[in-house]
């Protein structure tokens, strides 16, 4: 008795290290990650996100043109061209500025991206899951938005989608710039409760003239996100050939014609823009809500090189 004991013990040891040998052979292979460089740094996030949350609309956008599925988005400020995401089967994990942390802990996510809107909360957000914060520099808005094209495309195996979303960026571009010496002066504002905003170079929309050759009306411009405050005789006073609208109201769901009514005045109607049909009121929602998104950014540029063409075939 006492010498079989031990052989049984020892049978009792190789099956015990056979079978955790076994099971570490079934255990899924241990997923590849790579350091992405983003607005707040360098994160370490996986290979192929499975679980995606997204806080800004823009990266919502991009991904959608990518044909890349997430996990949850904002319960609301969605646009109506991205209004699939409104369905339930997307988990609702806050909004555009407050996240739901309860909702984000329960989604369990491998990876959460954050934009202008949420940046303030990316460090708690981050200690839950790698987040990225996809912040387009407005100083560089036009070449951010590539970059960050071209990194969800990389990130997610989507990259000839990418290139091809990239192309047709650049393919507007180049439309805009080859009419933009013939289009004269361009002055952009923005109307917010009636209230005007004028944005020029150096402003958040200094790409318009930086990158896409338009001439400013005027030099400078306000950094700030709602830009440099003005009245109806300062756009007479500048007197553009073009007049481009934001009507911030009808972005944000706030009415629809504001804008119009607003600037539906004599003081408009006498500068050459006016005169010439040369006010082009914005898409609200793509200029204001997804503007940074690569589909939202095709969009804008083809808006205004068709705008330019159109001009220019009438002379």
């Amino acid at each position: 008795m006492n010498c079989v004991q031990p052989n049984r013990r020892s049978a009792l040891r190789l099956l015990l290290a056979a079978l955790a040998l076994a099971s570490l052979s079934l255990a899924p292979p241990a997923r590849a990650e790579r350091e992405v460089e983003h607005a707040k740094g360098r994160t370490r996030v996986p290979e192929r996100p499975r679980s995606v949350l997204v806080f800004d609309v823009a990266a919502l956008d991009t991904l959608d043109a990518l044909g890349v599925e997430v996990a949850g988005v904002p319960g609301s400020n969605l646009p109506d061209y991205l209004a699939r995401y409104r369905d339930k089967r997307y988990a609702k994990i806050g909004t555009l500025f407050e996240p739901d942390y309860e909702a984000v802990n329960a989604a369990a996510p491998d990876l959460i991206i954050v934009g202008p809107r949420s940046s303030a909360k990316y460090a708690e957000l981050a200690r839950m899951a790698p987040t990225l914060d996809l912040t387009v520099d407005p100083q560089h808005f036009v070449a951010g938005t590539r970059r960050n094209v071209a990194l969800l495309g990389d990130l997610f195996g989507r990259e000839a989608e990418a290139a091809a979303l990239v192309a047709k960026i650049d393919a507007g571009i180049t439309r805009v710039r080859k009419d933009a010496p013939a289009a004269g002066t361009v002055l952009m504002v923005m109307v917010n409760g009636g209230k005007l905003t004028a944005f020029g170079t150096g402003s958040r929309f200094g790409w318009l003239y930086d990158d896409l050759g338009l001439t400013p009306a005027a030099t400078g411009g306000s950094a700030a996100a709602h830009g440099e405050v003005i009245s109806f005789e300062y756009i007479l006073k500048t007197n553009p050939d073009w007049l481009l609208v934001l009507d911030r109201d009808a972005a944000v769901g706030h009415g629809g014609q504001a804008a119009r009514a607003a600037l539906d005045n004599e003081l408009v109607a006498a500068t050459r823009a006016a005169k010439s049909g040369h006010i082009l009121y914005l898409d609200p929602v793509r200029w204001y809500i997804s503007a940074g998104g690569g589909a939202a950014l095709t969009v804008m540029v083809e808006e205004l090189a068709t705008a330019l063409d159109t001009a220019q075939a009438r002379r």
